[in-house]
């Protein structure tokens, strides 16, 4: 479109992440490099298939798991944590429009991609209920007057339904239809419908495998929200569900395993290094914030890409910022990340600079971030804006605050990448079918790629995208932390800040082309209105935009 061709950057800019990869493992953690000894890749015309090392051990759901080969599967049927406020599209892993763009105003942008719906809300789920059990016990039954549900001390069991006869109903589990009954089960417990809440939860645990097809796993850990939050019910919910923390070799494996098999995170850092690196062209002092620096991986591939720039490189410096599961994963703080790229910078004799916060971004103020004259400054946001609280959860505001706060830095180009969906100030219902729906397509997107009784896969799905499934059920105000937005809205909320939309252009959609080519080709890369749609099949997942 003729906008953005107001932004055009040298054809080589698309290979920005072509860097060969021996030019970057040396300065990898080394339990990444011990991981990559169990990975095969095969490239071919349907894109990348990743297999990894697989075991003969039998498989349970999180109910009835143990830990076994030496991989954390818990006991409890509450073991999922759901304390991080990381993403599943984070490097330690952990956003699409509504089926109906009618559903909010929110979607005012649209999405290219045209959704899928878990369940026509012209069904009529208790009908269909009322129908299953009239095939099974004759018209004579009555599911509600018969069921007895009991819920005491934070605990609660699948109610005894008398003259309902349970086994004859898990006959008929091949018959139904996985998501229908876990849409159904979401509409029970909305609408306070206990017993029936217990009697589908009960046909759930027959159905659900963290092993099996991906709306069996997405099941799995759907059924863990559904049960946390009646168990535990909102700001209680931390207390409630124990997890016990993986190590953090172990997690930065699981974080590995979804980068490698997914494109959600590359599809982040290469579309904001390719408009980082466009627009800082002929910048000699570049200062980078990035509110989700994580192991700092992304500026590697920076730094080699400008550390070829003719004239020579400029001077780098760059201020990291991120979360306790970030430093839970490297095995320590940010002094690593810096330490890290530092050694990297010197190898290609770019001057470097790292600068630590120590700071969460809710406590970030600008005396902290220690901009200073004469730098060309760009600031990052990752997959990291929608753990922003925002006027709906707190008078603080903090989701806009920050984008005032760095509006008033001036900065020359501002990348964000967010998962296209719509659950931040959505009712339970609304938000627990947006949540399923959106998590079956990724759930798909990782299916592609891994066995599906692969070990590490599972616990890579359990550790890295399992707790923002279930603090997205479970979970309601402050205690909430997974709360996306639709592009549409971050727009109107850039713009209330002051920015106007830095439109992508050709070059950084063609980098990213470059960069799916290693992926399965149901991938789908879409350019609207100067930002770029990244989706799985129909559905988009998320979103790059620039502002300035």
């Amino acid at each position: 479109m003729q906008t953005s061709q107001k932004h055009q950057a040298p054809a080589s800019i698309h290979r920005l992440y072509q860097q060969p990869v021996q030019e970057i493992e040396p300065f990898c953690l080394p339990h990444i490099q011990i991981l990559d000894n169990n990975v095969s890749s095969d490239v071919g015309s349907q894109g990348t298939s990743v297999s990894f090392q697989t075991y003969k051990d039998q498989f349970f759901t999180l109910e009835s798991s143990t830990a076994i080969g030496g991989f954390v599967v818990y006991d409890s049927p509450s073991a999922v944590s759901i304390s991080s406020s990381r993403s599943p599209f984070s490097p330690q892993g952990s956003q699409s429009c509504l089926s109906d763009p009618h559903h909010s105003p929110d979607n005012a942008y649209g999405s290219p991609f045209s959704g899928s719906s878990v369940a026509d809300d012209s069904n009529d789920w208790k009908h269909k209920l009322r129908e299953l059990e009239m095939s099974l016990l004759g018209p004579e039954s009555d599911i509600n007057d018969s069921c007895n549900c009991c819920f005491s001390s934070g605990a609660h069991q699948a109610a005894s339904m008398a003259g309902f006869n349970f086994d004859q109903l898990v006959e008929m589990i091949p018959r139904l239809d996985l998501k229908e009954v876990l849409v159904s089960c979401g509409q029970a417990l909305h609408n306070g419908d206990m017993p029936t809440v217990a009697g589908l939860m009960h046909v759930l645990e027959k159905m659900v495998s963290v092993s099996g097809e991906p709306i069996q796993r997405l099941g799995a850990y759907v059924l863990e929200g559904l049960r946390a939050r009646l168990e535990s019910s909102g700001s209680s919910i931390y207390k409630a569900l124990k997890c016990e923390q993986p190590t953090s070799s172990e997690l930065m494996s699981y974080m590995h395993i979804l980068f490698r098999v997914c494109p959600y995170w590359k599809f982040a850092y290469t579309s904001a290094n390719a408009v980082i690196k466009e627009v800082m062209e002929y910048e000699p002092r570049i200062h980078i914030i990035d509110f989700q620096i994580a192991q700092g991986t992304q500026w590697m591939f920076l730094i080699a890409a400008l550390a070829k720039r003719p004239g020579g490189p400029p001077s780098i410096r760059i201020t990291g910022i991120d979360d306790s599961q970030s430093n839970l994963a490297r095995g320590g703080g940010l002094n690593i990340v810096g330490q890290r790229l530092a050694e990297f910078a010197k190898s290609y004799n770019v001057p470097f600079e790292f600068h630590d916060t120590g700071l969460t971004c809710c406590q970030i103020e600008r005396e902290h971030l220690k901009v200073q004259p004469g730098e060309a400054l760009a600031v990052n946001f990752p997959f990291v804006l929608h753990h922003m609280p925002d006027e709906s959860v707190s008078t603080s505001n903090h989701r806009d605050r920050l984008l005032r706060l760095v509006k008033s830095l001036s900065p020359k180009v501002v990348t964000v990448v967010e998962q296209e969906s719509n659950t931040n100030t959505s009712p339970f219902f609304a938000r627990f079918r947006e949540t399923l729906d959106y998590y079956t397509a990724m759930f798909e997107s990782i299916d592609v790629a891994c066995a599906r009784d692969d070990k590490q896969r599972i616990s890579a799905e359990q550790h890295c995208v399992a707790r923002d499934i279930v603090n997205m059920i479970a979970c309601e105000g402050p205690e909430r932390v997974e709360r996306h937005e639709l592009l549409g809205k971050w727009k109107s909320r850039f713009r209330m800040a002051g920015f106007s939309q830095y439109y992508l252009s050709s070059s950084v959609t063609e980098a990213v082309r470059e960069m799916l080519k290693e992926y399965n080709n149901n991938y789908r890369l879409v350019e609207r209105e100067g930002a770029l749609y990244l989706g799985w099949v129909d559905r988009a997942m998320a979103t790059s935009s620039a502002w300035r």
